[in-house]
């Protein structure tokens, strides 16, 4: 086991500043001083599926809770709260209990992203698109989404070449795939640097809002499927609904976050974005099944109800091509919170073979790729994020920036074989309550790095984390590590985050970095190699342990070379599936 040496400072200039409702406060760290570890390169490799991305290192098999396996090969173990019979809700006598993860991605795993799209395909080419990037494309791109749009769907294809966008491209309208010939061949590079705090360069976005609110009768179960009403005669099968409740003062002192949590008190949150599959009313009401397990009590204290919702986007995804938003240096620290691509409001999409790179519009020699941030995944669910790499931002300082692979407000969104490299955070859970059912597979994050100006002079290791309030029932699976993962009370930073993090799971990481988990209630790091875990109250930097008793658990540190099964999601949803 590799312990790291920590040095706990508190910077001004990372402190936490005010922000509108939606936005990142400046100053969103924990200030752990280190230097920056891990690829800076910005190459532009993403992980792939079948590469093993882990260093095979020679364990003992004895662990002090895991359980034996007999195997061919060499011994493996188990953890003891996943044993060979495990199904969901099963746990030990103390309440440790590890979540069913496998609900996440694309029509929650249960179908393969298509290669095949239903309705017509028109490039960009033919609306005048010039993939040489001497002249600006955004106009001719954006035409093109609008012809397949109003086709009723198909493909944008953005054949080999450099592409020039001045200006936005956004597309709103289901069923459209937005395809290259491989990110290594289509380029998409975008130039405006300016007035761009809170844009996205491609947007991919739907319209959710909320309709008939229908309250709770009883208290909503974890792990249950199934939620009461009085009555349901305007739900039907098939209906996108939240379940949520308020940000109540009782539901704030029971997590000893009062003076804390602040920005949304008093606020209904979505907790959980589902799909009714059954309802049956009888004397009691109406007993409405969901498709996903609720992941957190969801009590009629705290006004737990279930909204229907509308205005999703569906099967549209962005695929196979590179984008690059770099610019002046100086605009890009003037900017916060601007993303390269972002997929707001969408059910059922994805993202794949997605790359950042260095485009023509660079202003200096520092090899960046981005303005800031990379792909942000909000207000969504049931998407998946494959096979892609994001790089190297110019704006790595306070404010929302430097973010690599983003999710707000999102469930069962599942990011796999995915690389980021030298962003502030790298993969990143951020903004609000109501992200849940989240899986990062087969990842690597490397290089993480916060700075506190634009001349980049004093830095902080960048962990990847879960930011903002009380993200829950998480996965980070089969994944390596070189820099950090968190989940933390992180007080008052960003806003009054506070707990950031409860349930969430650690489970077989590797690598140079460390892991800092103080959830709130329990957390769980199991199988590791390599890594600096991080657990004890007394371990925490700037009272991020604060309010998280008990002691996080861990099982098989430096042991995760033979933990079994390799991947925790990908055996859950063989088991899901009747694999």
């Amino acid at each position: 086991m590799r312990r790291l040496a920590i040095t706990s400072v508190t910077l001004l200039a990372l402190g936490c500043q005010a922000s509108s409702p939606g936005t990142e406060a400046a100053g969103d760290e924990t200030a752990t001083t280190t230097t920056e570890s891990g690829s800076s390169t910005g190459t532009e490799s993403g992980t792939s599926s079948e590469t093993e991305t882990g260093t095979e290192t020679e364990t003992e098999t004895e662990t002090e809770t895991g359980t034996e396996t007999d195997t061919d090969g060499p011994d493996t173990w188990r953890s003891s709260l996943y044993p060979d019979d495990w199904t969901p809700g099963f746990g030990d006598d103390a309440g440790r209990f590890l979540h069913d993860f496998s609900w996440a991605g694309y029509h929650n795993g249960e179908a393969p992203i298509p290669d095949a799209i239903a309705g017509v395909e028109r490039s960009v080419l033919e609306d005048g698109a010039d993939p040489t990037g001497a002249a600006d494309s955004t106009a001719a791109i954006q035409a093109t989404i609008d012809s397949v749009s109003q086709a009723g769907g198909g493909v944008v294809s953005v054949p080999a070449g450099s592409y020039r966008c001045d200006g936005l491209l956004t597309l709103t309208t289901s069923g459209v795939v937005i395809r290259g010939a491989g990110p290594d061949q289509t380029f998409v590079w975008f130039t405006r640097d300016q007035g761009i705090t809170d844009v996205d360069h491609l947007t991919v976005r739907g319209a959710v809002t909320n309709g008939d609110e229908l309250a709770l009768t009883q208290d909503g179960q974890a792990l249950a499927s199934e939620v009461w009403v009085a009555a349901a005669e305007n739900l039907s099968v098939g209906d996108d609904v939240a379940v949520g409740w308020v940000i109540t003062d009782t539901f704030v002192e029971d997590h000893q976050m009062t003076g804390t949590w602040m920005s949304f008190n008093g606020q209904w949150k979505a907790f959980f974005r589902r799909e009714v599959v059954a309802i049956e009313c009888g004397g009691e009401g109406c007993r409405v099944t969901l498709d996903v397990p609720l992941r957190y009590p969801a009590l009629i204290r705290d006004q737990a109800s279930l909204r229907v919702e509308t205005g999703y986007l569906r099967e549209v995804g962005v695929e196979d091509l590179s984008l690059s938003t770099v610019g002046d240096w100086d605009a890009a620290w003037q900017n916060n919170r601007s993303h390269a691509l972002a997929l707001i409001g969408v059910a059922d999409g994805w993202v794949r073979r997605v790359r950042s790179f260095e485009s023509p519009h660079s202003s200096d020699d520092r090899e960046r790729h981005l303005s800031s941030g990379g792909i942000l995944i909000r207000d969504a669910k049931r998407v998946t994020v494959a096979d892609s790499s994001m790089a190297r931002p110019q704006n790595r300082g306070g404010g929302g920036n430097g973010y690599l692979f983003e999710i707000s407000r999102s469930s069962e969104v599942l990011t796999r074989d995915c690389e980021a490299l030298a962003g502030r955070h790298n993969f990143i859970q951020n903004w609000d309550f109501g992200t849940s059912g989240c899986v990062w597979v087969r990842t690597h994050s490397a290089g993480g790095v916060a700075y506190t100006s634009a001349n980049e002079t004093i830095s902080t290791l960048g962990l990847s984390e879960y930011h903002h309030s009380l993200a829950m029932a998480n996965l980070v699976d089969d994944s390596e590590v070189d820099d950090g993962w968190q989940g933390a009370n992180r007080l008052g930073y960003s806003s009054g985050a506070g707990h950031s993090a409860t349930q969430n799971v650690f489970w077989n990481l590797r690598g140079r970095g460390q892991i800092r988990s103080f959830q709130y209630g329990w957390g769980y790091v199991i199988g590791t190699v390599g890594l600096a875990v991080y657990r004890e109250l007394a371990e925490a930097t700037l009272l991020g342990s604060l309010y998280t008793e008990p002691v996080d658990w861990v099982e098989g540190e430096d042991e995760g070379a033979t933990l079994e099964p390799s991947s925790l999601y990908e055996d859950q949803l063989a088991r899901r599936l009747g694999g």
